[in-house]
């Protein structure tokens, strides 16, 4: 009698290159927009399943290249951040939105707090897990995470491209800022577009912050990483921006 085979469910993170020698760990939680089957989408067709409301285009691509450039170990989700945004607590709305910049999210509506607990459990807990077990494995860890924002907001024109950000713990952040002009032809701003007020802090709050590990957050405005040709430029020039801060930090320190 013929039997069919349930398929495992897919990973909900993967790390790259495990190995990695460099203290720097890479972070990317907005890396994919895939819905696993049984959300049938979170009740949306068409544009959105693929939009940055879903993920954050070419970050995944940038962080992968800083990781093989770097020899740095990188930590990702492999779950769209509809379904959980990996940089967000269990507790904020944001980590299940039911809206996401013009987008309403029906299969987020009203969910209840076991739906919520189940979700966190699922696809939040085992990349927590994973990235404090590669964080706290480095003797001197640096974190360092890699999204992508949208050229056009709520119809505003963004003129940043890159965007450094931090909280309290501005080390890095003051790092690069400070050797950004020999490393970015591009308009460099802190804290924008976003900041700590936006609540987009989380992952450098729990990973690096609470710890003492040097941490920033890197935005890319993500037509500036659109092919792979982009995206690799983009890998390269931040693979020696970052290093070169990390070597002025390590002397002002010393």
């Amino acid at each position: 009698m013929n039997q069919t085979l349930k398929s495992k469910p897919e990973p909900v993170f993967e790390v790259v290159n495990a190995d990695g020698a460099s203290p720097i760990v890479l972070v990317c939680e907005h890396a994919s927009h895939t819905i696993p089957e049984q959300f049938d989408n979170l009740g949306l067709t068409g544009a959105p399943l693929t939009s940055h409301a879903a993920w954050d285009p070419g970050a995944m691509a940038v962080a992968q290249g800083m990781a093989q450039a770097m020899d740095a170990v990188l930590v990702a989700s492999r779950i769209s951040r509809l379904v959980y945004d990996c940089n967000r607590p269990p507790d904020a709305d944001g980590a299940m939105p039911a809206k996401s910049e013009i987008f309403d999210i029906p299969g987020n509506a009203n969910l209840s707090k076991a739906e919520r607990a189940t979700r966190t459990a699922q696809y939040y807990t085992p990349f927590r897990t994973a990235l404090a077990e590669v964080v706290a494995a480095k003797a001197n860890p640096v974190l360092v995470t890699i999204h992508s924002f949208t050229p056009v907001y709520h119809g505003a024109k963004r003129t940043v491209e890159i965007g450094v950000l931090h909280d309290s713990d501005s080390r890095l952040a003051d790092a690069m800022l400070k050797t950004g002009a020999a490393h970015s032809p591009y308009i460099t701003r802190r804290n924008e577009p976003y900041g700590p007020q936006d609540g987009v802090t989380h992952t450098l709050l729990e990973h690096g912050v609470s710890r003492s590990h040097p941490n920033v957050m890197i935005e890319i405005r993500n037509d500036l990483i659109e092919t792979p040709e982009s995206q690799h430029a983009m890998a390269t020039q931040l693979t020696t921006w970052i290093t070169d801060a990390c070597a002025t930090l390590a002397k002002a320190t010393a």
